[in-house]
């Protein structure tokens, strides 16, 4: 018993393993559950996604140590004997935030999916599935276990949209697997090319690939390889076109997945491979990064006020949003890697929310056009506060942590080393059009749901406001964002460690 009590209580437990196999696992079991309809059903999900999230934070509160930049609650063992496949994890302070962002918006995505009633058993057994994967992908040390674990979740993605979307939503799935997974054969050519390198016996480890020397011309052909998978997950124009239709077309509670989580993986990726893995190529790209970065934020912020699709409208804000991630990716400085990772984690709380209330807009009026709307503000003023508050987040007001994010990455740009004064000066000069764009389309956005007579003064017409389940789910995504943006600190320092050891070991070495 003493025994079991000190490898409980210490780092040999395998926390992270545990956290990885437990949703997929205790997924699988609803199938095994008596079919007494689905109250049981989203019970027992609700129940192991918060058991999760729990699992998570006593393993990082308890075991996580902020001041050291190294793998921490490592695991290592040999899964294949045949070509030498191991289950590696392990985390670090750029995986800790990402991590516990998937845990607390899949449990609210979970609470939030309680309209879905039809084949409930298979929609929560995926949504279990989604859960395992996002996790194992940031919880991976070994590039071929990161390669399993990204494609783990392209599938359950895939089957939510194509079975509980909208009308058109045979089309946005088949748009969305092909784009995804024709992106992922890029991403599996650099995992192998990496592993073969210079060995007869493929080397997956990422702190070996870390330490391992390429020729640039070779270098360069991998980042361009994990750039292009990684593009289209996040998505960088312009392989950005699946976004909108797959937003547009999905339950919203699979859109809260999408927007808080799955496009986080695509930018995870870009430092945890593209820049730790190949910072000599990272550094030349890293202007055009930042230059495509500054074209999406204008692009996606003049092109979202012409959508007249609600979902659609802040599918498009979320690009623009995910350019300011570019931007700190591509600034190679301290303070602009962690605006990227402080905007990871913000978009990913207001990105999942908006969705969300534009979800619980849909139950009460059944219309997704934004001119056919308005008027609603008075009928249901939880939603109207709810939204509009979120909204200002999203349009980065001080005091909320999109403000926050979006400024360090301004400040990073400013004082990157790498850059001439005046190419600072022109980008942030046309990333702030870019800020003064998003008012424009969140504004009208709000005119145009809430504001108005339409339905005002219809007749016949019956508004029912936030229910108690609606605006837990708001507040708990509310809270957190005005925390960071009043003390983003919270954040900055799980990350700011591991961030000084990346810049300073790959990039001023």
């Amino acid at each position: 018993m003493v025994k079991v009590y000190l490898v409980f209580t210490t780092n040999y437990f395998p926390w992270l393993t545990i956290v990885v196999v437990l949703p997929i696992f205790a997924g699988s079991l609803i199938f095994f559950l008596p079919h007494r309809g689905n109250k049981i059903i989203r019970g027992y999900t609700i129940f192991i996604c918060a058991i999760e999230l729990l699992l998570i934070t006593y393993a990082f509160y308890y075991h996580f140590q902020l001041d050291d930049p190294l793998m921490q609650l490592t695991e290592d063992y040999k899964w294949i004997n045949f070509f030498d496949f191991y289950w590696r994890l392990g985390i670090d302070g750029l995986s800790i935030g990402p991590i516990l962002l998937t845990g607390f918006i899949t449990t609210l995505a979970t609470l939030a999916a309680r309209p879905v009633t039809r084949d409930s058993r298979l929609f929560h057994f995926l949504m279990l599935a989604m859960y395992s994967g996002q996790i194992g992908s940031f919880s991976s040390r070994d590039l071929l276990l990161f390669f399993i674990m990204w494609e783990l979740e392209l599938i359950p993605v895939y089957l939510l949209l194509s079975v509980w979307g909208g009308k058109k939503r045979l089309y946005s799935a088949t748009k969305f697997i092909l784009y995804t997974a024709g992106s992922s054969v890029f991403l599996l050519i650099g995992v192998l090319g990496i592993g073969l390198y210079g060995s007869n016996e493929p080397t997956l480890n990422f702190e070996t690939s870390a330490n391992q020397s390429y020729p640039v011309a070779l270098e360069i052909i991998f980042y361009i390889g994990f750039l292009i998978a990684f593009a289209v997950k996040s998505p960088i124009i312009p392989l950005h076109t699946w976004l909108p239709d797959t937003h547009g077309e999905a339950h919203y509670s699979t859109c809260m997945l999408l927007a808080g989580i799955l496009l986080k993986m695509g930018a995870y990726g870009l430092v945890r491979i593209n820049m730790e893995l190949l910072p000599r190529a990272h550094s030349l790209f890293a202007p055009w990064l930042i230059i495509v970065g500054t074209i999406q934020i204008i692009y996606a912020a003049s092109v979202s006020p012409g959508q007249r699709n609600l979902k659609k409208r802040i599918a498009y804000s979320s690009i623009s949003h995910m350019g300011f991630i570019i931007i700190g990716i591509g600034s190679i400085s301290d303070m602009g890697l962690n605006g990227a990772i402080l905007q990871i984690i913000s978009h990913g709380f207001i990105g999942a929310a908006l969705f969300f209330l534009a979800g619980t807009s849909f139950d009460r009026i059944r219309l997704v056009y934004l001119d056919e709307m308005g008027g609603m503000a008075i009928p249901v003023p939880k939603i109207f506060t709810t939204f509009s508050i979120l909204s200002m987040a999203s349009l980065a007001l001080p005091g909320m942590s999109g403000f926050v994010a979006e400024l360090i990455v301004f400040l990073g740009l400013i004082t990157s080393q790498k850059f001439f004064l005046i190419t600072k000066i022109l980008i942030t000069f046309v990333m702030a059009i870019g800020m003064i764009l998003t008012p424009i389309y969140s504004l009208s956005m709000l005119r145009q749901m809430f504001y108005g007579y339409k339905f005002f003064n219809a007749p016949n017409s019956y508004f029912f406001d936030s229910g108690p389940r609606e605006l837990f789910v708001s507040i708990s995504i509310l809270l957190p964002v005005i925390g960071i943006g009043f003390y983003p600190d919270f954040i900055l320092s799980l990350s700011v460690d591991k961030v000084e050891d990346i810049i300073s070991i790959y990039f001023y070495r």
